[in-house]
């Protein structure tokens, strides 16, 4: 474009001078009566003043300058006006120029915060609330999507890289745009897969057109994998106890057939079938066997509103009515259940919403379902089949895993919830069960075919979390994020070379080096702690790895060889969308299982480098901090002041650090293993101050669209609570230090506010968001974040350096949310 742009802007300055030599030639000429056409007044005195500009090129050049520093000058006090307008009535700036920043960058940076924070801020208390004071005009100016359910600094920014993406998939393949490489042959090849894999799902038209046919054929495999038809017997007639015996016995194995092949395609009805490395043996990897984390609807308190079961139920009706029909207009219609739903399917129907009732009840609670001291029960063969024998664990380990993995333990996340899951078993018949699989096969992807069946769960889904009812995002989005699911670390290296820096890479470990140091010297004046923790706890510190921007082993996105051969086993087809999701669905469930008898990887990561966000993982003790989230405003330039990197990434950093001694993470040594470390006194002191951070945050609520506020449950969410204060915490104190060593300059528009209070106003920046209430509603129930605003809220109220930076006597503490801030 920019090539093309000189073209055109040359062409006509090279005509004008052609005719200027000409006109020279003939002394101006002049017409042959002496005067001079007004078509040529303007030529000649374009070409005096070309002559006069020639013989004076000094004086033009002097000139010149003159009028730069002249715009230099304007400039430098249209800075100074907006700087003096900013400030309080009656106030001078203390600040002498040369201290504020007045590159580019930071004019860019300063703005953005200026214009996220609200337009009444001389007149809102940051101590009262900080985040209507820091959040108020992101608020205004990000207005929800009728495809959104909620958005925040951290989703904007996974938009904005989504936009980096989208350009790089909808351009053809160019050696000159990616240098890295010498050899682009193996560059292309991941690039045109890749293409590939984004281009079929963006063919809408072939999409619509194969319609529900290819789900269709996974539900006849379910059909043929777990039949129900009796042709002896009615619809729901009553089963004899030797069925029941057939229906799950070992010959037959029609059960965990059935499981293990969904297993393979990423749906999990009954249990949900993973490997990773074992918490008490971390170099060596397990499998677990633990409750689905998704019954149907988003958790087991929905199934207590009999208003929303019912149209859950009409949905799932709607649904199966609709696929029915479609697949009776093939030449291979749908057997089993499938033959009389047109009849009993409100039986069927309530069959399967019964089923999934007692086994959403039957789950642990989401605190339960992460608490490693809950969780982890492990168990041999022979422990498992006692207490599920209808699921041959056998079969499915010897079908998913690799020929000479000998089976010794599985971890079982819940055996009171395997335990039920058996008993509910007993008493369902095999259509309800055939039934459900189906339903759970549909749910899992209806977002991959378009088809007027599925519009009904479509509508649905949109209505639990507030949002248009039709809506739909745009595609492209959907279908950065089906290629980001499926070829990730392809999606990730494009990322990489067009967004990130080794520069930037180098700074992010700087700062995360730094909120180590920092954490050491809190250890070591942590008088609640005993002798023996804290040193055991500093130890801990110097073990925990620090993973920033993007692997370079397992895989190596650098090495695009090595991501050719990763990715070798995903077949991808330009025109079957729903094919590749099942390839890549296999894929992904054949190399987490082909760990099974290895070593644990240590060099593997758990999110794509183009992710916005970070995670600390208690087995490996590291703390792992993706290339999207190290992009402005989280991460800056280290040209530009640091308080504002250190404000939100520092903060970020600290937090995933903070992990390895919360709630969860204070289980794991300094190697990684699940032991107790702490001793009692410790445990103790550390419980007491947890209860308080359980009270803090309960009292943060939520708007509920029933009326009646919803609490936030406070020890679901104490682990990232905790981590939240410990994060600000030590990235303040890193800061600090790095202040003294290369103190940072003011940033035009905020000097009226102090290094400190900026630092405070970054992070609080990165937690600006708004929720619909169904969406926060969904949250509350699930995420063990707290909602945005109580993690601003409730850890400035944490703070003693924010409360010292604003000069608080006293913190009012959290505040009911405000409604600007959990609406659309």
């Amino acid at each position: 474009m920019m090539s093309s742009e000189r073209n055109s802007e040359q062409a006509p300055l090279l005509a004008d001078d052609a005719r200027d030599d000409e006109a020279d030639s003939v002394e101006d000429a002049p017409q042959a009566n002496g005067t001079v056409s007004k078509q040529e007044k303007p030529r000649i005195w374009l070409r005096k003043s070309w002559n006069w500009l020639l013989n004076n090129l000094m004086t033009a050049t002097i000139i010149l300058l003159l009028l730069g520093g002249l715009i230099a000058l304007l400039v430098y006090f249209a800075v100074g006006f907006l700087v003096a307008y900013n400030q309080d009535s009656g106030e001078s700036d203390p600040e002498v120029p040369d201290t504020i920043c007045l590159t580019p960058a930071c004019v860019i940076a300063a703005s953005k915060l200026l214009e996220n924070m609200s337009p009444r801020y001389r007149t809102i208390d940051p101590c009262h609330d900080f985040d209507q004071f820091v959040c108020e005009g992101w608020q205004e100016k990000h207005d929800l999507r009728a495809d959104q359910g909620g958005a925040f600094t951290g989703s904007v920014m996974a938009e904005d890289s989504q936009q980096i993406l989208r350009h790089v998939l909808e351009s053809p393949y160019s050696v000159n745009d990616y240098k890295i490489e010498t050899d682009s042959s193996p560059k292309r090849d991941i690039f045109e897969k890749l293409q590939t894999a984004y281009d079929a799902c963006m063919d809408e038209e072939i999409i619509r057109e194969v319609g529900s046919t290819p789900l269709l054929n996974v539900l006849r495999k379910v059909e043929e994998l777990f039949p129900a038809e009796r042709p002896d017997s009615g619809f729901f007639a009553a089963r004899k106890d030797n069925e029941q015996v057939s229906l799950f016995s070992k010959d037959s194995n029609r059960l965990s057939k059935t499981l293990t092949y969904l297993t393979s395609i990423g749906v999990d009805p009954l249990i949900l079938f993973y490997v990773t490395a074992d918490d008490k043996d971390p170099d060596v990897v397990v499998p677990f066997l633990v409750a689905p984390r998704q019954p149907g609807l988003p958790t087991k308190e929905y199934y207590k509103n009999p208003e929303l079961v019912a149209r859950y139920a009409k949905t799932i009706g709607q649904v199966l009515e609709a696929l029915l029909a479609e697949a009776k207009s093939d030449s291979r219609p749908l057997a089993g259940v499938w033959t009389q739903i047109s009849t009993k399917s409100a039986e069927l129907v309530e069959r399967i919403v019964v089923l999934e009732s007692k086994l959403a009840q039957a789950t642990p609670d989401e605190e339960d379902a992460n608490d490693v001291t809950k969780y982890y029960n492990p168990m041999d063969l022979d422990q498992l089949t006692g207490l599920f024998p209808q699921l041959s664990v056998q079969y499915l380990i010897s079908t998913l895993a690799p020929a000479d993995f000998k089976l010794e333990k599985l971890i079982v996340g819940s055996p009171s919830y395997i335990k039920t899951l058996s008993e509910i078993l007993r008493e369902t018949s095999a259509e309800a069960l055939q039934a459900y699989f189906v339903w759970k096969t549909v749910q899992a992807y209806a977002y991959r075919v378009e088809s007027d069946a599925i519009k009904p769960l479509k509508r649905f889904n949109n209505e639990l979390l507030g949002k248009d009812p039709d809506a739909s995002e745009e595609r492209w989005r959907t279908c950065i994020r089906v290629a980001d699911n499926g070829l990730g670390w392809i999606l990730s290296k494009f990322f990489v070379e067009k967004a990130f820096s080794e520069e930037a890479k180098h700074f992010g470990d700087q700062i995360v080096s730094e909120i180590k140091v920092q954490f050491i010297k809190k250890l070591e004046g942590a008088e609640w702690m005993s002798k023996d923790v804290r040193e055991l706890g500093i130890e801990k510190v110097h073990n925990i790895i620090q993973k920033i921007g993007y692997p370079t082993k397992s895989p190596d996105i650098r090495d695009s060889a090595a991501l050719r051969e990763y990715y070798a086993d995903v077949n991808i087809s330009s025109t079957a969308f729903f094919e590749n999701a099942l390839s890549i669905a296999k894929f992904a469930i054949k190399r987490e299982c082909s760990a099974l008898g290895k070593p644990t990887n240590r060099d593997e990561w758990a999110m794509t480098a183009d992710t916005v966000n970070a995670y600390y993982n208690p087995a490996g003790n590291e703390i792992v901090f993706p290339a999207g989230i190290m992009q402005a405003p989280v991460f800056y330039d280290p040209s530009i002041p640091q308080y504002l990197s250190y404000g939100a990434f520092g903060s970020v950093s600290g937090h995933e650090l903070s992990h390895a001694f919360d709630s969860m993470g204070r289980h794991y040594d300094e190697t990684g293993n699940y032991t107790d470390w702490w001793d009692n006194s410790t445990v103790e002191a550390f419980k007491e101050k947890a209860e308080c951070f359980i009270n803090q945050y309960h009292e943060f609520t939520v708007p509920n669209p029933n009326g009646k506020p919803l609490h936030v449950n406070g020890r679901l969410t104490l682990g990232e609570n905790i981590a939240d204060a410990g994060g600000v915490n030590a990235a303040f104190a890193a800061w600090k230090d790095a202040e003294v060593i290369e103190p940072g300059q003011l940033l035009p528009g905020l000097q009226t506010f102090t290094k400190e209070q900026v630092f405070f106003i970054s992070y609080a920046n990165w937690w600006c968001g708004k929720v619909r209430p169904e969406t926060a509603v969904n949250l509350v129930y699930r995420d063990p974040h707290a909602p945005t605003r109580a993690r601003i809220l409730g850890t400035m109220a944490n703070s003693p350096d924010f409360k010292r930076s604003f000069s608080v006597s006293s913190f009012s503490g959290p505040v009911l949310p405000n409604p600007s801030s959990v609406s659309s």
